[in-house]
């Protein structure tokens, strides 16, 4: 077996590792530089991942896949993570435990990787709980902030309470198939068909898959973990925790379980409805910006969840591009929310609301570079043209038209269509609602996490053709004969 296959995990375990010992022997004020290393050995991550791309190949008894499909799920993750790195540099300023948030953030992106790489159900269950006990514990890094430890603490309950649903759903197929290998089970899913116990697994898998995206009536954890857990967190979850869902649901039920597609595709398309619909109509009500953003990441999870319904290679296609726009641009909403919540705290340590909506009016005066950056991510997530949005947008709901599921493409449209409503209202308060106060320097590490975020969303928007090339070579992973 040749390593280098696992070239980009080895990188981030040995920067984990590094960082936790480094930072073990550095004064406080010298562990800076932990974010550095950090971000470096993603970066080498990322630029092993990308020069490997096109190679194909299985290990570990072939419950490990190295495909286009696991191949551009490990850039997502990996992009969210740098991200998550830079910005984390101004966060942990002056925190005695700065090695333990990177370290955690770095295993957690080790976790998500090796689900997008899971050719069996255990591995991927295992890999998924790896990230999962992780961003558990990064949700209440803040140990002296009431909202952050209770978002730790629902995260954790409803986190552990889907992986006991998943692992139960994982039972019934493995007692009905003799196997936890995916393509075992596609390849006997005639049997899992004919059984009781066939449905209660798709069931279960979709109760367990439903807490991990955060699909409605399954997300009651979501917006209280977003607005409890520090923003730089916050983009973690949204953009790369929730990307790992999608990745694990697509292999289970578009590859293993497809022969039960009539069981459960029905129930995504209402899934999707109602939770892009519920995202939306809440979002318009709220006054906590992490809040809002919260709710219309619910939103984002109901359109690519379209993708489970239509089922065409363009759809899914779609859905998998949607996946990449989307690590850009809630990432870097949550990373400009942090910007204004350091603004904040560094004006009143006290203030127990720094995400309000009240404290972005004139954000463009006194944060000219951060709000851009938000105005953009914003008009992104509406799917306003010439951004990653749009072009997500107008790839998934045009293939959803095209395969005569038009009632869908409508109703996401007209949430679309909502969503603009509060997008707008963010936008209302950064560049129409005057403030008395002076313009502050935006920090370094946040500038820089924002402009990666912001080149990102246009460069997905402007030149979207090999991103969407890269996205349909990974779909043909999932139906490599069509369908």
């Amino acid at each position: 077996m040749d390593m280098m296959l696992f070239a980009p995990e080895i990188a981030l375990v040995v920067t984990g590792l590094a960082v936790m010992l480094i930072g073990l022997f550095i004064p406080t004020d010298s562990k800076k530089i932990l974010g550095y290393l950090a971000s470096l050995g993603v970066i080498v991550a990322l630029f092993l991942t990308i020069s490997s791309l096109g190679t194909e190949a299985t290990a570990f008894n072939d419950t490990v896949s190295i495909d286009a499909l696991s191949q551009f799920f490990k850039i997502v993750f990996l992009v969210v993570a740098l991200l998550f790195t830079i910005s984390g540099i101004k966060y942990t300023e002056g925190n005695s435990h700065t090695e333990e948030f990177f370290a955690l953030g770095l295993f957690a992106t080790i976790g998500m990787m090796f689900v997008a790489s899971a050719n069996d159900l255990m591995i991927l269950f295992v890999a998924f709980e790896l990230a999962s006990l992780a961003t558990y514990a990064l949700a209440g890094f803040e140990k002296k902030n009431a909202k952050s430890l209770e978002a730790a603490m629902k995260y954790f309950i409803i986190g552990s309470l889907s992986a006991a649903l998943m692992l139960l759903g994982i039972s019934y197929v493995y007692g009905a198939t003799g196997t936890t290998s995916i393509p075992g089970i596609a390849a006997n899913a005639s049997i899992l068909a004919s059984s009781p116990m066939g449905i209660v697994a798709v069931v279960l898998l979709i109760a367990g898959f439903g807490f991990k995206i955060a699909l409605v009536p399954f997300h009651m954890w979501a917006p209280d973990t977003y607005q409890g857990s520090p923003s730089v967190v916050s983009a973690l979850l949204a953009a790369g925790s929730k990307k790992m869902g999608i990745v694990a649901a697509l292999k289970v039920f578009v590859v293993a379980l497809i022969a039960l597609k009539a069981d459960w595709q029905i129930a995504f398309a209402i899934l999707a409805v109602i939770t892009m619909t519920y995202g939306n109509v809440v979002a318009l009500n709220q006054t906590s910006v992490k809040r809002m953003l919260a709710y219309s990441s619910l939103a984002q999870a109901g359109y690519i969840t379209m993708a489970f319904v239509v089922l065409t290679p363009m759809a899914l296609g779609g859905g998998i591009f949607y996946a990449l726009s989307h690590g850009f641009m809630k990432a870097g909403a949550f990373i400009a929310t942090a910007a204004v919540t350091y603004m904040v705290l560094s004006e009143n340590k006290d203030s127990t609301d720094p995400d309000h909506i009240d404290n972005f009016r004139g954000l463009g005066k006194r944060m000219p570079i951060t709000a851009f950056s938000m105005t953009v991510f914003v008009f992104a997530l509406a799917g306003i043209p010439l951004t990653a949005g749009y072009m997500s947008k107008f790839i998934l709901f045009s293939s959803t038209i095209q395969s005569g599921f038009v009632w869908l493409a409508v109703i996401a449209i007209l949430n679309s269509a909502i969503s603009l409503g509060y997008y707008a209202k963010i936008v209302k308060y950064m560049y129409f609602l005057p403030t008395d106060s002076e313009k502050i320097s935006e920090p370094l590490p946040y500038v820089a996490a924002l402009v990666i975020a912001v080149i990102g969303v246009f460069a997905i928007g402007f030149w979207s053709e090999p991103f969407v090339y890269w996205a349909m070579e990974a779909a043909k992973v999932l139906i490599p004969g069509g369908m």
